[in-house]
């Protein structure tokens, strides 16, 4: 027999699942932000996390509890909107879960069941934060945070971190291939798969890192080359966006979403982060490489380009937005799918041409205060000039 607070727990599900979602008054003139969360822990199946039978759970306890819903990766399929969330368990262990939608801004829901990936590293603990490329070989690839324990040192908090890979046509049967090996890097987080092959190999951007938290040495985005997809081996890497000075990459920055494939330039959306007394902070910043050239930046607009904002700030780690996915449609429009906090998943919108123009003519950094403030003046005084003052 069904417990009967089932179905009023299927209803808090469904009304969250059936609300519209609308624009918030928020302005820059980039992109638009919404007023609703998309994904949130309270949208989660209550028979994820829920025992329904009445005989062996008779008050209805929470069984497997969830988190947190955040740092999903995003495609867009025979017209609807795909979200493979990375969906953390109240025991720490974060798993994928795919939510369709027929708008992209609100309607999403959970399938049946999450992702159960084919169990090929029996070292590894922990998985999240896929990325997904439409490759042009026809494949669909995840690209994960594969996360082991650190066994060369006696600290239960030590840990490795590689970069996963699966495919599949369909969101539903997954092929897990080997781990991506980089030769000249202890580990990886944060890598993504170029959509296209570049000089007839696959292409992907990475993060080195000589730990699990410390980039170290790792002075940026990097990006490398491989010949086979099966068995990914990258042998150097090249540093594209860089980490620098008193700039939102002082401390690291990473690959996001996979970039899209302008007129001008593959534009990129990648976050950078900074110390504050306060702790860590987390932005996205946006940056272009060329298209005969995807490892060469052509384009860097100075700062952030979306900072947490509001109830944005707060949550398990708190003035943090992360991206590992996005939709560019056909017709132009974007749709930037961001965590805040790591706690739930927000969206914003923008058209290709926006980001292009955003990417292209906004100044770059010219990385000294008194720079800055000429910059701002040149500003100022065409505005007034225009003003006739």
């Amino acid at each position: 027999m069904i417990h009967p607070k089932y179905y009023e727990e299927k209803a808090k599900v469904d009304a969250l699942t059936l609300r519209m979602n609308e624009k918030s008054d928020f302005y820059n003139g980039i992109f638009d932000r919404y007023k609703y969360p998309v994904l949130t822990r309270e949208m989660i199946p209550v028979h994820w996390k829920y025992d329904i039978d009445a005989d062996t759970n008779p008050h209805f306890m929470e069984r497997l509890g969830v988190n947190a819903v955040m740092n999903s990766g995003a495609i867009e399929l025979n017209g609807k909107f795909y979200l493979v969330a990375r969906i953390e368990g109240n025991d720490r262990k974060s798993f994928f879960g795919v939510a369709e939608s027929d708008t992209g801004i609100d309607g999403f829901k959970f399938w049946d069941k999450p992702v159960l990936l084919p169990d090929t590293c029996p070292e590894e603990t922990n998985v999240y934060d896929m990325r997904l490329t439409k490759h042009e070989d026809g494949w669909i690839y995840g690209v994960f945070c594969s996360e082991s324990k650190d066994n060369s040192v006696n600290d239960l908090s030590a840990a490795v971190a590689a970069a996963g890979i699966v495919r599949t046509k369909d969101l539903k049967t997954w092929e897990r291939l080997d781990n991506l090996k980089t030769l000249n890097s202890p580990q990886q987080r944060n890598v993504v798969l170029h959509p296209e092959f570049v000089n007839g190999k696959y292409a992907f951007y990475t993060r080195p890192m000589d730990d699990f938290i410390d980039t170290g040495s790792g002075g940026g985005i990097g990006f490398g080359l491989c010949d086979d997809i099966e068995h990914a081996v990258i042998d150097e890497e090249i540093i594209t966006s860089q980490r620098k000075y008193h700039t939102i990459t002082e401390v690291k920055n990473g690959a996001g979403a996979v970039p899209i494939k302008t007129d001008k330039g593959w534009i990129h959306v990648a976050h950078g982060v900074r110390n504050t007394a306060a702790g860590l902070r987390y932005v996205l910043y946006v940056f272009a490489t060329a298209l005969d050239d995807p490892s060469k930046v052509i384009a860097e607009p100075s700062g952030f380009f979306l900072a947490p904002l509001g109830e944005e700030r707060v949550g398990d780690v708190s003035n943090v937005v992360f991206t590992n996915g996005l939709i560019a449609r056909e017709n132009g429009d974007v749709f930037i799918y961001y965590a805040s906090s790591d706690t739930r998943m927000h969206v914003a919108t923008s058209t290709v041409e926006k980001l292009v123009d955003y990417c292209f003519n906004t100044p770059k950094d010219p990385l000294r205060s008194v720079d800055c403030v000429k910059q701002r003046i040149e500003l100022i005084e065409r505005n007034l000039e225009l003003l006739n003052y």
